[in-house]
């Protein structure tokens, strides 16, 4: 088995999944903070659209997708960005964000060249650092740093470095911080990896999901060596469906869509066809936000109440905390878990290459809003008298 894979710690997520299949043994009640996954139903008409949609003989779906689907995105990124996107070679449908993210450096890194480093932030979704490593390129992972806004900076980065990136991993709104970045960011951004030949991927799961201003796509400021990655999974709640798409430089994507006829290929139909109802319809998604922003305050209110550091969420579902400075993050995390509130550890985000604790955010957690609003206020309830006893 390749030395490097064997080596890589357990996928956060399946760690957490173990976790609470443990407290779940011990009768204990769970409050799920912990997954990205949230339990607001998936909206009625598109549960409708994949019914009416199911054949009564399945086949197999393309690479290239349904022509509807890929035009459905097509108007639903203009009337949202203001940019036109060619719908037959400009965007090709994925199940997904995390099979498409993952797969894209199996097509453009090659492990003879020089030019094979991915530079990512970190903290970070993992699969940027994993899906490097599985393509044989060099995983390069920059420490986001509170006082630059939790911004992935490429002009602190050495040039001969720079000079051997193919791949540069953005995401913003980001996960796990919410963070979020302004338009001069991406300006900025699209100007370096334009100088050093390097393909800005540009993750932006998370840009529907925001309380005040909207989220930018990197498509706003260039399409030439841009790439971005879309997800219907937290948009509209279709998690289990599997269904995004990726879009950008006609040429980039041309290639990947050639070598992806390998590996992947789009979602089943039936899910393909509920996917074009839920790109045209934005009701449900501001219905679903309204919902996330009750929480997200409630949550807020909270932790000034018991004075825990915290970045402000413009965006997202997530709360990106700093644990007491009175107690090792590991410890109070382990009391929230103890109890049954299930959290992330800032250290699950980071690079697997990482061996220092400050790179590894060890005091930082994150919450992510997906129980119930009745849910966060008993859970939240239960961390108050947590909080304080460790305080004792």
């Amino acid at each position: 088995m390749n030395k490097t894979i064997k080596n890589l710690k357990n996928y956060p997520m399946e760690e957490l999944n173990r976790i609470k299949a443990s407290l779940k043994e011990k009768g204990v009640k769970i409050y799920d903070f912990g997954t990205g996954d949230p339990k607001e139903p998936t909206p009625d008409f598109i549960r409708k659209a994949l019914i009416d949609a199911v054949p009564e003989v399945s086949q197999y779906p393309s690479v290239l997708g349904r022509k509807d689907l890929r035009e459905a995105i097509s108007k639903w990124f203009e009337k949202r960005f203001n940019v036109k996107l060619n719908p037959d070679t400009q965007i090709i449908p994925s199940a997904g964000s995390k099979e498409a993210i993952f797969h894209f450096p199996l097509v453009f890194i090659d492990p003879e060249e020089d030019k094979k480093r991915v530079i990512f932030g970190t903290p970070a979704y993992p699969v940027y650092e994993r899906g490097t490593l599985y393509a044989g390129g060099i995983p390069t992972a920059v420490k986001l740093k509170k006082e630059d806004g939790f911004l992935l900076r490429l002009d602190k980065v050495e040039k001969s470095i720079l000079e051997e990136t193919k791949i540069v991993w953005i995401n913003y709104p980001h996960n796990p911080t919410g963070a979020t970045a302004p338009a001069s960011y991406f300006k900025e951004t699209i100007d370096m990896c334009r100088e050093y030949g390097i393909i800005l991927c540009s993750d932006e799961c998370y840009t529907e999901l925001y309380f005040e201003e909207k989220p930018h796509s990197a498509l706003e400021f260039g399409i030439d060596n841009v790439v971005v990655f879309h997800s219907l999974s937290k948009r509209s709640g279709m998690t289990g469906y599997r269904s995004g798409f990726v879009a950008g430089d006609e040429k980039i994507i041309s290639f990947y869509r050639k070598e992806r006829a390998n590996f992947g290929v789009a979602s089943p139909d039936f899910i393909q066809q509920a996917a074009k109802a839920a790109w045209e319809d934005e009701n449900h998604v501001l219905e679903r936000n309204k919902i996330f922003k009750q929480k997200r305050d409630l949550f807020i209110e909270f932790l000034n109440k018991v004075g825990l550091e915290y970045l402000y969420p413009k965006a997202t579902f997530y709360i990106w905390i700093k644990a007491p400075s009175w107690i090792d993050a590991k410890d109070y995390v382990k009391a929230l878990l103890e109890n049954g509130i299930v959290v992330s550890i800032g250290e699950n985000f980071c690079s697997s290459l990482e061996v220092s604790e400050e790179s590894c955010e060890s005091q930082y957690f994150r919450v992510a809003l997906v129980p119930t609003l009745e849910e966060c206020k008993e859970a939240l309830t239960l961390w108050e008298r947590v909080h304080n006893s460790l305080q004792r």
